[in-house]
């Protein structure tokens, strides 16, 4: 039986997070029609091989296939390891926001079984010197639960620029990436998925970021937010 740690809502009682998810009920409607097929592709990680690469089916533009004001989000990592996430202003630009989080990856997507997965990232820095994208340290919820803290890259590791390289130009997508390295790794294949996500700026210690597919499925399943406490 599930407790309330266990709940969505655990943790959320933050009021930037609170004024976060009341914001804009219009615009929230319109997410509610425009997602979840990346989402539930995702969820079929497991059934996928190495055989199936979608950014070769895909190509890679040299321009956007979308142009607006959306921001890129990329959620990847090896099935035995950790989950990454990258943050884009867009895909052809490196990330403003790269962590790994502390999640193995066949948590994330245990997690990602629910209708509803929310991510949750708090800066306990009192400074407010840094714009809140560019703190350090983090404390990580997922679905209310704390999982632990990471610290944001300043540099890329080789393979969060070897899955940034291969994903330049795509803008949604979903599967598995050929290993860098001819080898097979002990940390298993390498899945990723790239959604569109609409920013939103609370104030200068709250933002979010609500996934967006334009596929007419139902449900904003995917939200990740960023506070910084006062």
């Amino acid at each position: 039986m599930s407790t309330v740690h266990s709940s969505p809502f655990f943790q959320m009682e933050n009021p930037a997070i609170l004024s976060l998810l009341r914001h804009k009920p219009g615009d929230h409607q319109k997410r509610t029609k425009s997602t979840g097929g990346l989402f539930k592709m995702f969820k079929i990680f497991p059934m996928l091989t190495s055989g199936c690469k979608m950014v070769a089916l895909l190509g890679r533009p040299r321009k956007p296939l979308l142009k607006d004001n959306a921001t890129t989000g990329t959620l990847f990592g090896y099935r035995k390891g950790r989950v990454s996430l990258a943050i884009q202003e867009d895909p052809h630009c490196m990330p403003i926001f790269v962590i790994e989080l502390p999640m193995h990856s066949s948590a994330f997507q245990k997690e990602m079984a629910s209708d509803m997965v929310r991510i949750a990232l708090e800066s306990e820095t009192k400074t407010h010197k840094k714009k809140l994208l560019e703190e350090f340290v983090w404390a990580v919820y997922c679905n209310g639960r704390k999982t632990g803290y990471s610290i944001r890259r300043k540099q890329m590791s080789e393979d969060e620029l070897y899955v940034m390289q291969h994903l330049r130009g795509v803008s949604m997508s979903a599967g598995v990436l050929p290993n860098p390295s001819e080898k097979e790794t002990a940390d298993g294949e390498l899945t990723y998925m790239r959604a569109r996500f609409e920013r939103v700026v609370g104030s200068k210690d709250s933002e979010a970021l609500y996934m967006i597919n334009p596929d007419g499925a139902a449900g904003p399943e995917l939200s990740i937010f960023f506070v910084r406490a006062h």
